[in-house]
């Protein structure tokens, strides 16, 4: 029985999360395909879906240090997931206005779910009193 909840939010992380990696598949699914964006795309595709695979795994955890675990690792996820993201961006391949708007906002979207999942850890640390 889990004591640790994440869903009770208006828009929870979890629903973010799943559509980050739902908008992150669609993205790379659009990129021109040449060498560079195929090996990028693979590392990115990883990493925005472990996202919320990590959060799920989190939310099912039984003590508060292995929450923290999981929720740091989707954490880091997402720290991979926004630098593979920049680095498209920085290669420039993308033409297309609109890819380049939805790259820029699954940019800030993976800083977004950074925040918020270190926001979650230092609580729940401070809450629990866990280093």
């Amino acid at each position: 029985m889990n004591n640790i909840s994440i869903t009770n939010k208006k828009y929870d992380i979890k629903d973010r999360a799943l559509d980050f990696a739902a908008r992150t598949a669609k993205f790379i699914n659009a990129l021109t395909k040449n060498q560079i964006t195929i090996e990028h795309s693979k590392q990115l595709i990883r990493s925005s879906s472990s996202i919320g695979a990590n959060i799920e795994e989190a939310d099912g955890t039984l003590s508060k240090k292995d929450f923290i675990n999981k929720m740091a690792i989707g954490r880091r996820e997402s720290r991979e997931s926004k630098y593979w993201l920049c680095l498209i961006q920085k290669i420039d391949f993308i033409t297309d206005c609109k890819l380049k708007e939805e790259n820029a906002w699954l940019i800030n979207e993976a800083r977004e779910l950074l925040l918020i999942l270190s926001s979650i850890i230092n609580n729940t640390q401070i809450k629990n009193n866990i280093e």
